[in-house]
């Protein structure tokens, strides 16, 4: 069974960078679109960026608050995805989690995918 844990995620000032890491082990990364969403006290949860399984072409998918901030990447000899964060705000303050999903069809986004496999959530604060 797929197991994925997050790290990286902390304390930082606005305007300041963090990378977060996702790190799965049980079975190949590759064949999963990957997935951070967040969630942060009082709202819904939310998805931020997505990279496709290398069968549906390993493409980023980024929501439109983050888009030009974030970067996210795959690693699959290490079996980890990345999530770098530039140019943070405070709106970003959320606990981070990654999620897996093996899903092949069409979406509206691919945050509309069945994600079967989370992590525990690492969290994010922004503040000055």
């Amino acid at each position: 069974q797929l197991q994925l844990v997050e790290s990286g995620g902390g304390l930082v000032q606005p305007g300041g960078s963090l990378r977060l890491s996702c790190h799965a082990s049980g079975f190949p990364l590759h064949v999963y679109n990957i997935a951070w969403f967040r969630q942060a006290p009082g709202k819904e949860r939310e998805g931020v960026s997505c990279i496709s399984s290398v069968k549906r072409g390993g493409t980023a998918y980024y929501t439109d608050s983050v888009k030009g901030r974030f970067t996210i990447s795959r690693d699959n000899a290490k079996h980890t995805v990345q999530l770098q964060m530039n140019s943070l705000k405070p709106e970003d303050t959320a606990v981070y989690y990654c999620a897996a999903s093996v899903g092949d069809y069409d979406v509206p986004t691919p945050f509309n995918y069945d994600y079967d496999y989370w992590g525990q959530g690492t969290q994010v604060t922004v503040f000055s």
